[in-house]
């Protein structure tokens, strides 16, 4: 199937049943999906073609879902710009992709005409709102003009191929180098859908509150995984403003809330109680979910599931946990979700025991095709797992998997947690330390809000050991209280050697910790 057929099969059972709302308006699955495919003319007019690109970059908003799915109807592939993206990073992805199309809130386009005009491969631009600026050597047309009820439908798009034909290009953060752009195919992005609408067990009732930026892969499923099971999707803007958004998930009457642990965080300096939400379940990726954050959640929300999960860009996701093993099972992020197959391999690409340390593989038609225009990274990250770990579980050796660069570690139950990533290995007094551990003490600290940690420099040890924590408002601690706690639960080598005290994590658009 299609990406977009996932519209389409709710337009055509339920055309006026709710599909999603933004603040400022709703839309039934039926006038969505026909917004979706006059727009999806309009670009073909606009000479769109199979296998095209076109850049979305809004804010969450109902019309970044309509230019998704126009874009699909169009044959086309949609890439995902987030909203705070910077012009130069902006002109970079879109030389990179080369994407024919670009939307973006009209208020943006006079500042940004120059650099759009230079964009060589570019034709034409879409701006959300009233757009008085013109783009020399561009078309532009006002995305309400090309949504609005009187374009005549053109011909049907083409048949895709959904395992060859892109669906999305998701660039990454970047945390660890230049921006990749994931290549996701129909199957890829379905699979995943599929896989994570089952585990979470959704139904046409429920309705999912979406905090974290569609640009985000996280984010995105959530739209995907309300489409395919009918459901309903609130979107927001992020919790810049925590009380008015538990309030509207309130009046929304929400049931499903993704998050990532900084959010964590800022749901728990609230009385959540106070909301009366009807919450049924929350999720929680994008990093990993201190033990002591999860326990207090579940105490905050009674009778809410609350499900850690893990995934990448590159496979959408991998593990969940079930909620029944939360407290029995702490730092935990559960074992392998439907349709897929797991591994955990030694640098020599050896699978190792249980209890042992390795770095995670996974196996799926959820797995990317791989990154845009870059062979030599995509080499790095899809290849063979070894020989004899092929011949046990009998799949072809030629076969190419997904190594994470994340290293976990597998109980004799099947359970994974995570230790670290790969490239964040601490190497001190000839010992690898996994920051998580050491995060999921301090975050067990009473009046500890969010903590990082962070290996620097050390003549001696090869690198120190160095903790960034956030405290709660009039909280005081010393450093020595931070690492007496430390000292009484982890081994000597992993004691943080310095302590520092700031009033904020620095994170990026997606909620994500950016070390400095």
């Amino acid at each position: 199937m299609q990406v977009e057929t996932l519209l389409e099969h709710c337009a055509q059972a339920a055309p006026e049943r709710e599909a999603l709302s933004d603040g400022t308006r709703r839309l039934g699955f039926g006038a969505l999906d026909a917004e979706a495919n006059r727009l999806a003319h309009v670009l073909t007019r606009l000479g769109v073609e199979r296998g095209d690109r076109v850049a979305i970059y809004l804010d969450n908003c109902i019309e970044s879902v309509v230019a998704l799915f126009a874009a699909l109807k169009a044959g086309a592939c949609f890439v995902m710009v987030g909203a705070s993206t910077r012009p130069a990073k902006l002109a970079q992805l879109l030389d990179h992709s080369r994407a024919r199309v670009l939307v973006l809130a009209a208020p943006k386009l006079a500042a940004l005409a120059g650099e759009l005009g230079a964009r060589r491969h570019l034709d034409a631009i879409l701006p959300v709102g009233e757009a008085r600026a013109s783009v020399p050597g561009k078309r532009v047309v006002r995305f309400a003009d090309a949504t609005s009820p009187g374009a005549a439908p053109d011909a049907a798009p083409p048949k895709l191929h959904v395992d060859l034909d892109l669906a999305a290009i998701l660039y990454t953060s970047g945390s660890s180098g230049e921006p990749k752009g994931v290549m996701l195919t129909h199957r890829n992005v379905m699979s995943a859908t599929q896989s994570i609408a089952t585990y979470l067990c959704l139904v046409a009732d429920d309705v999912l509150y979406v905090v974290l930026p569609l640009s985000f892969g996280y984010g995105l499923t959530q739209l995907f995984t309300a489409f395919a099971r009918g459901a309903r999707l609130v979107i927001d803007r992020g919790m810049a403003f925590p009380h008015q958004t538990l309030g509207r998930m309130r009046d929304e009457r929400a049931t499903g809330l993704a998050i990532v642990p900084t959010t964590a965080a800022i749901l728990l300096r609230l009385d959540l109680g106070a909301y009366e939400l009807s919450l049924r379940y929350l999720t929680c990726a994008g990093g990993a979910l201190p033990p002591a954050q999860a326990l207090r959640l579940q105490a905050a929300l009674p009778g809410v599931a609350i499900i850690p999960m893990y995934g990448q860009t590159e496979c959408l996701r991998a593990l969940y946990l079930e909620p029944a093993e939360l407290a029995s099972r702490p730092g935990s992020v559960g074992r392998g979700m439907p349709n897929q197959e797991l591994f955990l391999v030694d640098a020599a690409g050896r699978e190792v025991g249980a209890d042992e340390v390795g770095e995670l593989v996974v196996r799926g038609a959820h797995v990317m095709r791989g990154y845009w225009e870059c062979p030599e990274a995509t080499a790095r990250k899809l290849r063979p797992l070894d020989a004899s770990a092929c011949a046990r579980a009998g799949i072809d050796a030629a076969e190419r998997m997904l190594y994470t660069g994340d290293l976990f570690r597998r109980d004799r139950d099947g359970f994974f947690y995570f230790v670290s990533r790969s490239d964040r290995v601490i190497k001190s007094r000839g010992e690898k330390v996994g920051p998580a551990e050491i995060e999921n003490v301090l975050h067990g600290l009473p009046g500890v809000v969010e903590a990082a940690v962070v290996g620097i420099p050390h003549p001696l040890y090869g690198e120190a050991i160095k903790a960034i924590v956030v405290l709660e408002p009039h909280v005081q601690l010393t450093v020595q209280q931070v690492q007496r706690h430390c000292a009484d639960r982890l081994e000597e080598h992993m004691v943080p050697d310095l302590v520092e005290f700031r009033p904020a994590l620095t994170k990026n658009e997606r909620g994500k910790v950016v070390l400095s």
